[in-house]
């Protein structure tokens, strides 16, 4: 993340909106209001909800408040709105974690057979499969309605995504478990290249 990109934002200029499901919103509040404080409180940011619309006005809290903080906000208010637990919605305030959504109408319609289908297979039997991408991806998948929300460091959530756009064009679990290891190998060895790299003298 350049120092650009979280460079300074002007409270009361700076606004980013988004739409929460009705039924989510109890639980971005939390008791007592006490999972949107915690977001304000480590985002620094100032967050409204509308109970009648689910409408969310995210917005700096503070004159130093950067588009970096106001972006992780957005993305724990998403994951949430996702059907994401708060506890894992606010690992995203890791600087390398990503929210990844993928909304199942736009790979295969709004046909809600189709989609239960789809649904049927990232899930697996007993939950078997979605399981499984999470925990050789070390990623969390959430999967709420018509979404599939994923939460992890950049190359491991979206070796998940392709992993269950794999299931979505109907590939076989054990292929798709089969690219993953193959995939995660890769990257555990490019990691440790990176690790051992020489570091350049200045």
């Amino acid at each position: 993340m350049s120092g650009e990109e979280k460079g300074r934002i002007i409270p009361g200029v700076t606004k980013l909106y988004e739409r929460i499901p009705l039924e989510r919103i109890g639980v971005l509040v939390g008791s007592e209001g006490r999972v949107k404080r915690e977001i304000e409180e480590k985002t620094r940011t100032k967050i409204t909800v509308d109970s009648t619309s689910g409408m969310v006005i995210i917005e700096p809290a503070f004159m130093s408040t950067t588009t970096f903080e106001l972006m992780k906000a957005r993305d724990i208010v998403r994951a949430i709105a996702n059907g994401f637990p708060p506890e894992k919605a606010m690992t995203l305030l890791g600087e390398d974690q990503v929210l990844i959504i993928l909304d199942l109408k736009q790979y295969v319609g709004d046909k809600p057979n189709h989609i239960q289908r789809i649904l049927g297979r990232v899930i697996g039997e007993e939950g078997r499969a979605r399981r499984m991408i999470e925990e050789m991806t070390g990623t969390y998948i959430s999967i709420y309605q018509t979404t599939i929300a994923i939460i992890g460091d950049y190359e491991s959530a979206n070796i998940a995504k392709t992993a269950i756009e794999m299931l979505i064009e109907g590939r076989r679990h054990s292929t798709v478990y089969t690219y993953i290891e193959r995939e995660i190998e890769k990257l555990k060895r490019k990691r440790m290249r990176e690790l051992w790299k020489p570091r350049e003298t200045g």
